[in-house]
Parts: C-alpha cells; sequence; structure tokens
C-alpha cells in the first residue's frame, strides 16, 4: 500500500510541477513579475518563488545553505565565486547589462552634469552601498573618473530598490539603476527633469550574471527557468526595462 502512495505521490509531483526558489538581485525586482509571467505561459504548472535582495547578501545566504536553486545577480563576481566553490552547477553567463542613472524627485536642471553634485544645494546623495551593491561599486567608479569627491554627502541603501527609496524620499537625488525607472510607480518621473543616464564610459559595464545552485542540479523546472531567462522573450522584456542584453 505505501508503494502505490508513493507511485501516486511521485506521479502527482511529475503532473503538477514543482515549487523553485531563485535568488533575484534587487534591481531585477521591477522586471521579474513579468519575467514569470511570460515563463509561466509555457510552464504553467511551476510555482517561481523569488527573495529579492542584495547580491552580496544573496551569496552569503546561499554559501550559508540558503534553499535556493537559481541565482540572478547584480554582477558576475558573486556567481563566479560561488562556482569556484562548487555551489553553483552551471558557469555564470550574462543575462543582462544594468546601467546607472541619477533620479530626483523634484525637478532639477541636469546641464551641469555631474558637477551638480558639488552644489550646497544637494546635501545627501543616496547610493548602494559599494561593498555589497555592484550599483554601489558602479557609482562609486564613476565618479572617481569624473574626478568628483562628494562622499560625505553619501546615504548608504543596502540594496538597489532601497537606495531608489531613499533617492526620492531621504535624499535630494541618487544613483539607481536606470530598470527601477521602467516600473508603473516610476513612470511619473521624467527623463531631463527628474533622472538622466550617467556616461556609461565612466564606469565598466554591470554584467549581470545567473547560475544554477546546486540543490537544483537535477530539476527540469529550474533549469527551464534558467534557459527561459537566457532565451529571446526574456531578452525583449529586459530591454523594455532599461537593460541592455548580450
Amino acid at each position: 500500500m505505501k508503494k502505490i502512495l508513493i507511485f501516486v505521490f511521485l506521479g502527482l509531483v511529475s503532473l503538477y510541477g514543482e515549487k523553485i526558489n531563485i535568488a533575484v538581485a534587487a534591481n531585477v525586482s521591477y522586471a521579474i513579475d513579468d519575467l514569470i509571467k511570460e515563463f509561466n505561459k509555457t510552464n504553467p504548472d511551476t510555482e517561481v518563488q523569488v527573495t529579492l535582495g542584495s547580491s552580496g547578501k544573496l551569496t552569503a545566504q546561499i554559501k550559508n545553505g540558503a534553499p535556493y536553486d537559481l541565482f540572478m545577480a547584480a554582477n558576475m563576481k558573486y556567481p563566479e565565486a560561488l562556482e569556484k566553490d562548487g555551489i553553483a552547477v552551471t558557469k555564470p553567463i550574462v543575462y543582462a547589462q544594468g546601467s546607472l542613472a541619477i533620479l530626483s524627485a523634484k525637478k532639477i536642471d541636469f546641464s551641469k552634469g555631474l558637477d551638480l553634485l558639488k552644489e550646497d544645494k544637494i546635501k545627501k546623495i543616496a547610493i548602494a552601498n559599494p561593498k555589497t551593491a555592484p550599483y554601489g561599486k558602479a557609482t562609486v567608479e564613476a565618479l572617481k573618473n569624473a574626478n568628483i569627491d562628494v562622499s560625505k554627502k553619501f546615504v548608504y541603501g543596502e540594496s538597489i530598490s532601497q537606495t531608489v527609496s531613499y533617492a526620492i524620499t531621504a535624499a535630494d537625488l541618487g544613483f539607481i539603476a536606470k530598470s527601477s525607472l521602467y516600473s508603473s510607480k516610476m513612470k511619473k518621473f521624467e527623463k531631463n527633469s527628474n533622472w538622466v543616464d550617467v556616461d556609461p564610459k565612466l564606469y565598466t559595464p554591470i554584467n549581470q550574471g545567473i547560475v544554477i545552485l546546486s540543490k537544483a542540479k537535477s530539476s527540469k523546472d529550474t533549469k527551464a527557468f534558467y534557459d527561459f531567462i537566457l532565451g529571446e522573450k526574456a531578452k525583449k522584456i529586459f530591454k523594455e526595462f532599461g537593460y541592455l542584453v548580450p
């Protein structure tokens, strides 16, 4: 009887798919719902559960045994470290390239470029923590290459989503992932009035990497989602949210 019940249970699991747990860099939070909706059109029985956070913190969780199946990082450093440690079972691949923008809740004259940051009226500048968030690291690199030191004005967010919140509440402006501007809540902010691009020549391209983790090395559903993220339908969605794609 037990064997019959086990067989029936396994049959139901196969029929209805499985739940996969994915760790996702905070900057992808604005696009992830659309990505999952598109994925579920062809994989309707797979439930995708998302945990958002900074890539550094998510990597620490993964190394400490967090039960994630797949990791979408904000740069290549973290998935490469997981591969080196044998925790990732696939080679890190770039799924999208992120870019920086400057955002302010108030309308600002951006004609002065980054020199605007030196002005006395700009008292607080939100940036992601450069020790854990790749967009923070890119911000520091961009300012260094532009010969601008305004570090005393920095207000640090632990993730890019928290930095966006700080940029429009606790600071005069902030350096954010351009992708965040494409969410429905952000459409009220206008280019050249509330936000501008940061010259991409000032910082190293933000290659965002994906890996399947050891827990899911035999998971067909995880592999299906992984293949989807690297496919043409996902690339179209990433472009719609301000990313560049390889």
